[in-house]
């Protein structure tokens, strides 16, 4: 007799992430004396629900658009279910956006065949990269997103990936523009939707959401662990959190000038900068059961990849750190499989990098205060790729709305 039809929360979790491993481990697990028959229901359930494909161009080909790129190159999912036919840039010479992407400073060379080519002879300049066969026109990037050809290359998705557009109204310039959907690679602002995949991805409402956050790398870190200690029924009464962040292409290289920010002005490679976050208040967004309760701030690091999220709460029962490494390790390998990762090995900041995972516990850093008695103040570090991670989830995000459509 077959198993039941997964829940709606695993059901488009593996539709969006765990499609790779379902032969391995659920015919494994489920059907050691019937393989054949549970892969063929399973096979049939897969082609019912298999996500339609969706057209889709990326505004601004910096560090996030194009590791977004690379990830759906990686998934193998360029031409097929993510069909990507344009990228938009200040810069569209196709040359020099392949020479980006066969070279990365952080991330090593790209895995894929890239070439380029005019689509017409005229030009002085190629204007169409072509990667593993597959052509993406390089557009030149426009004041307001209504002037970008979308309607004319049949894009359904676009990924905002600029980090001017985050604004709803702004980010619907891309539906005037003949677009059906915005995803912002950013925290949003105005009436849209902000979504952590594998925490609230299930709020997600194809008909009424147009445009929708993917939060920021940081959110997408913490979220994860709150939703555990949440769901589990460990609880957070309060808590602050301190995120340990590489810097990023919006900070200087030499000191420079800097109004608003002064701290921001200084050098990024030279210096630990205080700075302000609003990942920790953005969890409450996503998880209500903690808005108002989290707040924090960040420090941006000498390191260009890979940070950590360091949350102090006091839970809302006593528990013990025995308890919360049992309650990650269940997570990271049942619901969260995927999205939040546990370590507890002796590891740094490097062997985190091109680590596809949203947060990665650290089980060893995990501390408890030592007042006698104290059962419900602790301290919980998870590292993430703010680069890799966050654009892999971009990607869950897009296969998780196609589904959907």
């Amino acid at each position: 007799m077959f198993v039941d039809p997964p829940s709606a929360e695993d059901e488009d979790y593996l539709i969006t992430h765990m499609i790779p491993h379902l032969i391995n481990d659920m015919v494994v697990d489920l059907a050691k004396d019937r393989p054949g028959d549970i892969v063929d229901y399973l096979m049939k359930w897969l082609g019912e629900r298999k996500p339609k494909p969706i057209t889709v161009g990326i505004n601004g080909f910096g560090r996030i658009g194009r590791m977004v790129f690379q990830a759906i190159c990686d998934q193998d999912l360029l031409g097929t279910l993510l069909n990507v036919v344009a990228v938009v840039d200040m810069a569209t010479d196709a040359d020099y956006f392949a020479y980006q992407m066969k070279f990365d400073s952080m991330h090593g060379k790209f895995k894929h065949k890239v070439s380029t080519e005019k689509s017409d002879p005229s030009l002085k300049e190629a204007d169409t990269l072509v990667v593993n066969g597959h052509k993406i026109k390089c557009c030149a990037a426009t004041r307001n997103p209504e002037d970008l050809p979308w309607g004319k290359l049949g894009v359904d998705y676009v990924v905002e990936s600029t980090g001017i557009f985050t604004e709803a109204n702004a980010a619907r310039g891309h539906i005037k523009a003949g677009a059906k959907k915005v995803v912002i690679s950013a925290p949003g602002k105005g009436d849209l939707k902000t979504i952590v995949m594998g925490v609230n991805n299930q709020e997600y409402d194809a008909k009424t959401m147009d445009v929708v956050s993917n939060a920021s790398c940081t959110t997408n870190c913490l979220a994860p662990l709150v939703h555990v200690l949440c769901k589990e029924g460990i609880g957070i009464e309060k808590g602050l959190m301190t995120t340990i962040h590489s810097y990023t292409a919006t900070q200087k290289v030499v000191d420079g000038p800097s109004k608003k920010d002064w701290r921001g002005g200084r050098a990024a490679a030279y210096n630990i900068i205080p700075s302000a976050t609003g990942a920790a208040k953005a969890v409450g967004e996503v998880l209500p059961v903690v808005k108002g309760k989290l707040t924090g701030m960040a420090f941006r690091v000498p390191t260009a990849d890979v940070s950590a999220v360091d949350l102090t709460f006091i839970a809302q029962k006593d528990t013990s750190i025995e308890e919360i490494d049992s309650l990650m390790k269940k997570a990271s390998k049942t619901y969260m499989r995927g999205i939040l990762g546990v370590t507890d090995e002796e590891l740094v900041s490097t062997d985190f990098l091109h680590d596809a995972r949203s947060s990665v516990y650290d089980s060893l850093a995990t501390t408890q205060n030592n007042l006698k008695g104290e059962k419900r103040m602790f301290k919980v570090v998870s590292w993430y790729d703010n680069e890799w991670g966050y654009s892999n989830r971009v990607v869950d995000l897009l296969k998780f709305m196609a589904s959907k459509a």
